[in-house]
């Protein structure tokens, strides 16, 4: 069965209010991601901007709530470093000032906690001839999750992943 292309249906004013209000009360969305949804769903385009409004206007979106929801899931579930959650949110279309402020409420000793576990797991899948070669894969591998570069360097870990005390600065 094949699906139908939902932008081919318009829907009214009032039906596109009524369905991105359901969405909101679901989960945190943002205003591109809503916006997105109203021109999937083939709400007027005239109207879409007043949707909007009226969904911030009642509280249905906050884009600073969205933002620290946003960072704390993506630093628990996906265990992103602070870099890849500010790229992602810059996607999204979220303020500086926003993305800022939810970068900052990230609990520190939780994050310690996540790259440590990161460290101490994927330390032993590395496969490399010379500890200099497995330190510099387990660095981009880091970086690739988005751990900022001074949490990420040579000898910053001891031989069981743990962050040397020196080398964590808040």
């Amino acid at each position: 069965m094949q699906k139908k292309s939902i932008s081919s249906v318009n829907i009214t004013e009032k039906e596109a209010l009524s369905k991105a209000a359901a969405l909101c009360s679901r989960r945190e969305c943002c205003v591109s991601e809503i916006r997105q949804k109203l021109e999937q769903w083939g709400a007027p385009a005239e109207s879409r901007e007043r949707i909007v409004d009226r969904l911030i206007d009642e509280k249905y979106i906050d884009e600073s709530r969205f933002a620290r929801a946003f960072a704390l899931d993506k630093l628990r579930y996906n265990h992103w470093g602070r870099i890849k959650i500010d790229q992602s949110m810059r996607l999204l279309g979220i303020s500086p000032d926003d993305r800022r402020a939810a970068l900052d409420e990230l609990p520190a000793d939780e994050y310690r906690d996540i790259l440590q576990h990161l460290v101490r797991t994927k330390l032993p899948t590395i496969k490399a001839s010379s500890d200099y070669e497995r330190q510099g894969k387990l660095m981009r591998f880091l970086a690739s999750r988005g751990f900022e570069p001074n949490l990420v360097t040579l000898g910053s870990f001891d031989a069981h992943g743990m962050i040397e005390p020196c080398a964590w600065n808040d």
